[in-house]
């Protein structure tokens, strides 16, 4: 059990870039399939489809969509920082500000042309030598059973997400989840990319492959068990 926990609390966002020239192997994209495969769904809804993408010109082209960083973006992404490891540690939550550009850090700034292009060139390069990527598409159409909102169904596929991204991490294989992928106004133009059923939606779009080596290491944080937990009835605590 101890090693399930290590696991969990070792896994995170594998930001830096990929080694291009070092594939995954077949067996390894199998395993992690398969542990999406097994994802607890609402239902057992099986609420998902998995587009693999290993073709270096179709990688290229995702790389080269454009798309544009809106203002609210800018700001909540904002609240979320802090701007020194000792800030960051005393909220227990959020992200260290300086592993975004700093267009993403200031609260202030309204997007423009420059916005986008700084935003475009923080991921694109980690896209296109990414020997891997995964989109994860479903039907909003399709929910479970009085769910408001399919909240089950979203949860299901968080649950995928999860699954895959333990995995990758298992077997030494770096995962990052790209949400701008996911924005609607680039939907569009991955549908048209992939062949992408009108009916479907891009859920979430991942890349994997072996990090490179960087010197940056960035704080990881999270919350005490005693910060978020109540016994009986909420705002009940019980002292270490």
């Amino acid at each position: 059990m101890q090693e399930v926990l290590k696991l969990i609390q070792d896994r995170q966002s594998a930001r830096a870039l990929f080694d291009s020239k070092r594939p995954i192997a077949q067996q390894n994209l199998r395993q992690i399939l398969e542990a999406a495969r097994w994802s607890p769904t609402a239902h057992n809804m099986q609420n998902f489809e998995i587009i693999v993408v290993d073709d270096k010109k179709l990688l290229e082209a995702l790389g080269n969509i454009k798309y544009t960083i809106s203002e609210t973006f800018i700001k909540e992404n904002y609240q979320q920082l802090s701007f020194s490891e000792e800030e960051l540690l005393r909220k227990k939550v959020g992200l260290l500000g300086t592993m975004f550009p700093s267009a993403l850090r200031t609260p202030d700034v309204k997007p423009d042309n420059t916005t986008n292009e700084k935003m475009i060139s923080f991921l694109e390069r980690p896209i296109r030598t990414s020997p891997v990527m995964l989109i994860v598409v479903y039907d909003p159409n399709r929910r479970a059973p009085a769910s408001e909102g399919d909240f089950l169904g979203i949860m299901s596929l968080g649950c995928v997400m999860e699954n895959m991204w333990l995995m990758a991490h298992s077997l030494g294989i770096g995962f990052h989840v790209l949400s701008a992928l996911s924005a609607d106004e680039v939907q569009k133009e991955i549908k048209s990319l992939f062949n992408i059923p009108i009916n479907l939606k891009i859920a979430f779009t991942c890349r994997l492959g072996y990090p490179l080596p960087t010197p940056t290491k960035y704080l990881r944080v999270r919350r005490d068990v005693k910060d978020f937990t109540y016994y009986n009835r909420f705002g009940n605590r019980v002292s270490d």
